[in-house]
């Protein structure tokens, strides 16, 4: 019995995944995998694993929008040959008109997996242009420093006198860590 496997993902924990999941119950899936992380990382998808993983033969990965599963061509073309290689097929929603059982489809989600790899790289040549403007405006980037300056300046003479970072850490009430670096 053909069975269809839905697989939904979001980037962030503020996302939720209704939109996904709807789409996916619609078509009738047996069993959803969904997960919340990033799509920059090609790792970090157990469950993505979990949905090729339990694929037979004839049955149908369901994917609510391909670059919810890819981020880059070659990571498109590996899930589309570890679905392959299991005998069993893709089916996009937001891109009905790819059958994946035919060759030359298979070559356009590739294709599709490449425009979706161009696009992150865009957003995050665009992002790296603002934390440069950003930066050259003087703007602090990063996240607040655990110690002001005096208790920098005071931790620093602290370890020159001999106290151990942990002490000094302790009294500020910081990890050791954050006072090691400043002897850096």
């Amino acid at each position: 019995m053909t069975r269809r496997i839905g697989y939904a993902r979001v980037s962030t924990r503020d996302q939720n995944l209704d939109r996904q999941i709807a789409a996916l119950r619609a078509e009738g899936c047996d069993l959803i995998f969904r997960e919340k992380a990033s799509g920059k990382s090609i790792k970090g998808r157990p469950q993505l694993d979990r949905a090729i993983d339990a694929l037979g033969t004839g049955d149908v990965l369901v994917l609510a929008e391909w670059d919810r599963a890819t981020r880059s061509m070659t990571d498109g073309i590996a899930i589309i040959d570890r679905v392959h290689r299991r005998g069993a097929f893709i089916k996009v929603l937001d891109r009905s008109y790819l059958d994946l059982t035919q060759p030359i489809n298979r070559g356009l989600l590739a294709f599709l997996s490449a425009l979706a790899e161009d696009e992150r790289n865009r957003i995050l040549a665009r992002a790296e242009g603002g934390w440069k403007a950003a930066k050259a405006a003087g703007k602090h980037m990063g996240r607040k420093p655990k110690l002001t300056d005096h208790q920098q300046a005071e931790a620093r003479e602290r370890m020159a006198k001999g106290d151990t970072c942990r002490a000094i850490a302790r009294s500020l009430g910081v990890h050791h860590s954050t006072v090691s670096r400043l002897s850096w």
